[in-house]
C-alpha cells in the first residue's frame, strides 16, 4: 500500500492519495481544486487515480473532487448519509456512487470501509483503511473534519456560517456519539486528519500531522469528557468566528463546483490601465506587505498581504460577483500565480489580471496623489480617547475581545467587517486595532476603500497598548 499526504499551508488542509502497488489503482480523499498535483504525484508513483472521494461537504475551500474526477477519468464516490437536505445535488448527474455506513471501496488489495461520523456535518464520513495484503484489520483512518490531532471538528458551522438555525447543540450531541463509537476501535489505529493548526474548522488543532487513536484517547480533551451535556458546553465554548466565505463554500460544494479544467494563470495588465479600473469602481487588491501599502498605495484599493492568511481574508472581504484585479510586488509572475491559485481554492475565479508596482507610478504620473494609512502609537491614542473624539474599532475575534480590550472600543471582527462597514461613522476619525497590527492593517484599507477617509492603524495593536501599561477592560462572558 502507498500513502501520500498533500498539505496546503494556507488552507491548513490535508488530502490523501492511497494506492495499491499491485493493481496500480489509487484513490484520492478530500482533494482541493489544484487537481493536477494529484495526477503528477500518481504518475510519479507509477499508479493511476481511478477513485475520488471526500469525507464531507467542505466549508473552507472549494472541493476538488469533481475537478479531479474529470481530469483523471476517475469514478466519484460521495456521502449519501445525513438526510436528503445534505445530499450532493450533482451526485446523480455526475454518476457518483453514494456511500453509507459500512460500505466499502476496494482499491486493489486496499480496502476503505465507510464509517458515518456525524457531528461536524450531518453527512460526514470517516474512511478506515485496511492493507489486505498484510492484514485483515484497519491500520488507519482518514478522519476529515471529525477528529483532529488534539481536537475535534467544530459542530457549530452549520448554524454560525451556513445560518441553519438551531443545529449546533444537536450537532454537538451527534459528535459526542460519533466519538464514543470511534473510540471502540483499536489503539493502534493511525489518525490521518483533514486539517492542521491554523484551520478555522477547530479551535485547538495541533500542528502535528498525524496521531493514533490510543494517543488521542489519552490526551485529546474531547475523549476525556464522559458527560454529554458537558461535552456540548465545552465543544461550543470559545469557537472562533468562522470566515465569512464559509457559507459560500457550503453552497458551492453542495451544488457542485464549476470544473475549471486547470488553474488559470493570470495575465499581466498595462500599468496605465489601473486608472480605469479604480476610477470605474473596480476591485483592486494590493497584495504587498502592510507597511508598503500604508506608506504608498492607490486610493480605493484593498490591502490583503500575500501571506499565510491571504485566503482567509480574501474570502471574507472580496466580492464573489465581481471581477478582481491584483497588484503584486517582487517576482511578479510567480506572486501573481500564487495569488490566483489561492483565490481559486476558495472559489474567487473572476480574476481579470494583475498589475505590477509600476501601476503605482502610472497613477502618480497621471497627477493623482497616492494614499497612505497613518500609523498611531498607543501613547498617542490614549489622550484622544478620553475626549471621545475618535472611534476605536477592534477587529479581533470575540474570544480575544472578552479576554481584554481597550476601554471604549467597539468590536467588529475582521471576518464580518465588510458586511458591517455602515456601523462605522464617517463623521469621526477611526482607529482600527487587532492583536499586533496585521488584521487591522487590512481593516484600515477596507474602510478607506469604502469611503472613510480619516482612518488610522494602531501600531502594535492591543499587545502594544497593554505593554505600554494602559488600562484594559475584560468581559469574561461565555461564547
Amino acid at each position: 500500500m502507498l500513502l501520500r499526504r498533500f498539505y496546503d499551508p494556507k488552507l491548513a488542509q490535508a488530502s490523501y492519495l492511497i494506492a495499491c502497488g499491485r493493481s496500480g489503482d489509487a484513490i484520492v480523499i478530500d482533494p482541493n481544486r489544484d487537481a493536477e498535483q494529484y495526477v503528477r504525484a500518481a504518475e510519479g508513483d507509477g499508479v493511476r487515480i481511478t477513485f475520488v472521494t471526500e469525507t464531507h461537504i467542505h466549508a473552507d475551500f472549494v472541493s476538488g473532487s469533481r475537478e479531479l474526477a474529470a481530469l483523471a477519468g476517475a469514478r466519484l464516490y460521495l456521502s449519501g448519509e445525513g438526510g436528503a437536505e445534505w445530499r450532493y445535488d450533482f451526485a446523480e448527474t455526475d454518476g457518483a456512487v453514494t456511500l453509507g455506513d459500512g460500505d466499502t471501496i476496494d482499491i486493489g488489495n486496499v480496502r476503505l470501509t465507510v464509517m458515518h461520523t456525524p457531528g461536524h456535518t450531518p453527512e460526514h464520513l470517516t474512511f478506515l483503511v485496511t492493507d489486505r495484503a498484510v492484514a485483515d484489520e484497519p491500520m488507519g483512518a482518514v478522519t476529515g473534519d471529525f477528529l483532529f490531532v488534539g481536537d475535534v471538528g467544530r459542530p457549530d458551522l452549520l448554524e454560525r456560517a451556513a445560518k441553519v438555525q438551531g443545529t449546533m447543540r444537536d450537532s454537538a450531541r451527534a459528535l459526542f456519539a460519533s466519538l464514543h463509537r470511534f473510540s471502540e476501535l483499536p489503539d493502534w489505529l493511525q489518525v490521518w486528519p483533514g486539517h492542521g493548526s491554523g484551520s478555522a474548522c477547530g479551535k485547538g488543532i495541533s500542528a502535528v500531522p498525524h496521531s493514533s487513536l490510543g494517543y488521542e484517547r489519552r490526551f485529546n480533551w474531547a475523549f476525556a469528557i464522559t458527560d454529554e451535556e458537558e461535552f456540548v458546553r465545552q465543544v461550543l465554548q470559545g469557537q472562533p468566528e468562522p470566515p465569512a466565505y464559509f457559507a459560500q463554500m457550503k453552497r458551492v460544494n453542495k451544488r457542485g463546483p464549476r470544473v475549471l479544467g486547470a488553474l488559470v494563470r493570470p495575465d499581466r495588465l498595462e500599468a496605465a490601465g489601473v486608472i480605469d479600473v479604480v476610477s470605474s469602481g473596480g476591485t483592486l487588491v494590493d497584495t504587498r506587505p502592510a507597511d508598503a501599502f500604508a506608506s504608498r498605495h492607490i486610493p480605493g484599493t484593498i490591502n490583503i498581504p500575500l501571506n499565510k492568511a491571504f485566503s482567509t481574508w480574501a474570502g471574507s472581504i472580496l466580492p464573489y460577483d465581481r471581477e478582481l484585479h491584483l497588484l503584486v510586488d517582487d517576482n511578479i509572475a510567480e506572486r501573481a500565480d500564487e495569488a490566483a491559485r489561492d483565490l481559486a481554492m476558495i472559489g474567487l475565479d473572476r480574476l481579470a489580471g494583475y498589475f505590477g508596482v509600476d501601476a503605482l507610478s502610472a497613477w502618480e504620473d497621471s497627477g493623482r496623489p497616492p494614499g497612505m494609512v497613518p500609523q498611531i502609537s498607543a501613547s498617542e491614542l490614549a489622550p484622544m480617547m478620553s475626549g471621545a473624539d475618535v472611534q476605536v474599532i477592534d477587529v479581533r475575534g470575540a474570544s480575544e475581545w472578552d479576554a481584554g480590550h481597550l476601554p471604549g472600543a467597539s468590536n467588529i471582527p475582521l471576518a464580518t467587517l465588510a458586511a458591517r462597514v455602515a456601523e462605522v461613522s464617517p463623521d469621526r476619525p477611526v482607529v482600527v486595532q487587532c492583536q499586533t497590527g496585521g488584521r487591522s492593517a487590512i481593516a484600515a484599507s477596507l474602510l478607506r476603500a469604502n469611503g472613510l477617509e480619516r482612518v488610522a492603524n494602531l501600531r502594535g495593536g492591543f499587545a502594544g497598548w497593554r505593554d505600554a501599561g494602559l488600562p484594559v477592560e475584560r468581559d469574561e462572558g461565555e461564547q
